[in-house]
């Protein structure tokens, strides 16, 4: 069934719609509703997971739960909580949620820079011919006492090559950007086949310690400020234009993400 809305709020139901799709669902993390026998099977399966807000952004009230040798603990913003029990664990991770919908998705350990995760925002956009086109990739080193690396939680914002090279010596770098934009370009397929008014897709995207990439959100409606702070203007110049051109325009007022420089 085809849907007239451009903009996609539940993160398992996007979660659900790429999983029909054989290749794409091999770049999707475990995941499943918030429920005191869910978490607990993924902690038992995975040792590290992500609790989310079905419905948020800017990484708010995201949480990483961690199953240790003799304790549970969780990460909460700055705040890093520990327990004895799970069931200790489950009362403190439910009363922080209340009566909203979360979802449980499984851990990816990411690539690291500074002994800091990071992961790729990477932008998809209809061009003026409404052709799906990839328009930029940048890479989002996370704050070094958070867990979560949007720009709004104070991430530092670097050229997505940069961050790859030191991981990727024997020149598979290039691969690893074409590959992302591939996943991309089936993402945006996949969602035009029910969403067919979409113009645009942010996906983040994780490369695990064995450059495998993983899809951990798909935003439908992107916030491109992480592109602003690349020293080079051409990039978020046509993510503008492109916009400009279906009808959105962004606020490009960024001021909590950081530019960085690899050194």
């Amino acid at each position: 069934m085809k849907h007239s809305q451009s903009i996609v709020t539940s993160k398992l139901l996007k979660t659900n719609l790429l999983l029909h799709h054989p290749e794409l669902a091999k770049h999707i993390p475990a995941t499943c509703p918030f429920t005191r026998s869910g978490l607990l099977r993924m902690l038992e399966r995975y040792r590290m997971v992500y609790v989310k807000p079905d419905r948020g952004s800017l990484g708010i009230g995201v949480m990483r739960v961690e199953k240790r040798e003799s304790a549970y603990r969780y990460q909460r913003g700055v705040q890093l909580f520990t327990f004895r029990t799970y069931e200790e664990l489950f009362r403190s991770v439910s009363k922080r949620i209340g009566g909203k919908r979360y979802l449980v998705q499984q851990g990816i350990h990411m690539l690291t820079y500074k002994k800091c995760p990071f992961d790729f925002r990477v932008m998809i956009q209809k061009n003026p011919s409404r052709k799906w086109e990839p328009t930029g990739t940048v890479g989002r080193v996370a704050h070094p006492r958070k867990v979560v690396t949007n720009g709004s939680q104070g991430s530092t914002i670097y050229p997505a090559a940069d961050l790859l090279k030191p991981h990727a010596r024997d020149g598979k770098t290039a691969g690893l950007l074409r590959k992302m934009n591939r996943i991309a370009r089936l993402t945006a397929a996949q969602f035009s086949r029910t969403y067919p008014a979409m113009n645009e897709l942010g996906l983040d995207i994780a490369i695990d310690r064995n450059l495998t990439p993983w899809i951990l959100e798909v935003n439908t409606r992107p916030d491109p400020c992480p592109f602003t702070k690349l020293k080079q203007r051409h990039t978020i110049n046509k993510i503008v234009a492109y916009g400009r051109a279906y009808g959105r325009h962004y606020c490009l007022a960024c001021s909590k993400a950081k530019r960085g420089a690899v050194k």
